[in-house]
Formats: C-alpha cells, structure tokens, sequence
C-alpha cells in the first residue's frame, strides 16, 4: 500500500507549469511531526501530474508550534501542512502568510482531518476504553507536551471537552479531570512521533493517545499494537497554506498552490484516506466508510469558543495548563 512507501527527505521527478518570475528547482513543505511517510507518498504522486523541469520537494517534521517558530525566525518554508489553526495564525499575524488564509482552500484550508485515539498493547491489559480509563491510578499515558506540539493540544482539550459533556459543563471538574490525566503522563515528549516512539520503541506507558490516522498506520503494519478508538474525542484539522512571504520572493508560490490544490483532488485524498486520514471527497469516504468508526466529535469552537480563546485560556503563558503543571 502507498503508506509503505519508502521515508525519504527529498524527492525529484518532472514538473510543468512554474512562475514566470524564475524557474523554481525545488520546494520545502514544512509540516507537522508524525506526516513524514504521508508526505513521501504525496510528492511522487503530485510530480506525475506534472511534465517539464526538475522539481525536489523537500520535507521538514517536528512539533506543529516549534514549525512555526522555526519559520518566524528563518526556515525558508515555501508552504506549511500543520496540525494546528493557530500555528498558521501566528504566521498570518507576522505578515508570512495571507491574512484570509482560511478562504484560499475549501473546509477552512483544511483538505482532510483526524481525532485524538489511543493505541495499546496487545490484549489491552489495562482494558483502556474510554477517556475516563485515562485518569484511572494504576495506567501510564504518553502523549507529547502541549506547549510544542498541535497533537498534545488536542488531546489535552478532547479531554477537557468530555469531562465538560460528563459533569454538566463544569468548568472545576473539567479541570480536575485533565489534571488527573496529566498526572498519569509519564513522558513529555515535544512531537507526536517522539511520543510514538517513547510507546513502541522505549516501551514505556500503557497507553499512547495521538492521532486516529497514527494509530491506524501502526496497528497496521506492527503487531503488538491495537486500536483503541473513543466513542467521543475531538475534531483535529490539519490547516495548509502557502508562506507568500518567502514563496512569492523565491517565486514558487505557483507551485506551493498547486501542491496544495493536489491535496483536494481524488488522487490525494485517495493517498491521504490510505494513511488513515478522514477526509472530505464523497466518492473517497464512501470507498472508506468501513475503515472508520462513528465518533462523536467535539470542535474546538463549540466548547472553547475558538482556537484563540482555548490559547488564551489554556496554553498561554500561566494560563491553566502552566498552573496545573506547576502544582
């Protein structure tokens, strides 16, 4: 299947169109910390839609928030594939990214999407189910630390958000709750695939809560491993957008749109479906329907009232999350 295919940085094939401002030989897509073998898959697919010049397509992992504060302050990011609204805002705020980014591509720039899931051992012998088996005394959780990744951050808030839909929308025992699970959290990692890498290669934890599309890829090709997916969690976008900034000086904002563009069409949202991704393509969702469990879902805007709010609130400098580690 595509999602063997082999991990590599960089890929060359033929391109066609480029702008007419120069002859752009090579792209970088920096992206989120667990989609290096989903975007390897992508670019050879991408290129052969394509005839003419030369194109690389260089990838860049890590956490989703490190991404951005690695472009603010220099990495030369012709598009970003993140994991997180607010990681592209930054951007837009800092006159990198187009103030209405979220109007440049259908479902909010958004071409496909996930849900925080939970990946155990085989024979899931702490009998995980739910989030409320999270917070539970004797269970060991990895996820990464909301301060660097977009992952973590939506974990921390699908917890957030069922512990609300459990207590009446109580705000305190909301709160308890995720303290509770932090508690239980025995390696921070800063990026999904650390923390990935901390549960199957490290064996620590009893549990692994990431994204739906990561746990599937692992279940599949690993064994050991299973699925454990929540009958409530979290919508989790995955925003695009192209850094005009640096793509309109370096004259590859063409190109960084049409990647982008690919990402909507049947062909990549084939690819995209293959890694585990939901996505939005009605033929494709159908193709797939059998592969993804119904699921409850929370949005981010309907319990926190927006990303912005949910940092201000939860994530920024001494907000609740920074209370609650500190205690």
């Amino acid at each position: 299947m595509l999602r063997n295919a082999a991990f590599g940085l960089a890929l060359a094939a033929g391109f066609g169109t480029a702008p007419a401002t120069a002859q752009v030989d090579e792209i970088l897509n920096v992206s989120y910390d667990i989609a290096r073998e989903l975007y390897a898959a992508i670019n050879p697919a991408f290129l052969d839609q394509y005839e003419g010049g030369d194109l690389t397509i260089n990838q860049s992992h890590a956490g989703s928030s490190k991404q951005a504060r690695g472009i603010l302050q220099g990495l030369q990011a012709d598009l970003v594939t993140f994991n997180q609204v607010l990681d592209i805002q930054i951007l837009a705020d800092n006159g990198f990214v187009a103030e209405d980014w979220q109007d440049q591509f259908p479902n909010n720039a958004s071409p496909y999407y996930s849900l925080p899931a939970f990946m155990v051992r085989e024979g899931n012998p702490k009998g995980i189910e739910s989030w409320d088996d999270l917070v539970a005394e004797d269970v060991s959780v990895i996820f990464p630390n909301p301060k660097t990744s977009g992952n973590a951050r939506y974990t921390y808030l699908a917890a957030w958000a069922y512990a609300l839909a459990e207590n009446e929308g109580d705000e305190e025992a909301a709160q308890a709750f995720v303290d509770k699970l932090l508690e239980n959290v025995e390696v921070f990692d800063t990026g999904g695939r650390g923390a990935t890498t901390t549960f199957t290669e490290r064996g620590i934890g009893d549990v692994l809560v990431t994204f739906e599309a990561e746990v599937l890829n692992i279940v599949d090709q690993t064994p050991g491993y299973e699925a454990v997916v929540p009958s409530q969690s979290l919508l989790a976008e995955f925003p695009v957008a192209v850094v005009e900034r640096v793509a309109e000086q370096r004259g590859s904002a063409g190109i960084a749109r049409d990647y982008l563009e690919f990402l909507y069409s049947a062909p990549g949202q084939e690819i995209l479906a293959s890694f585990n991704n939901r996505v939005h393509d009605e033929a494709v969702v159908e193709a797939n329907a059998d592969r993804f469990p119904e699921v409850e879902l929370f949005t981010v805007e309907d319990v926190f009232g927006s990303w912005q709010e949910a940092q201000d609130t939860h994530f920024a400098s001494g907000g609740i999350l920074d209370q609650m580690l500190r205690d």
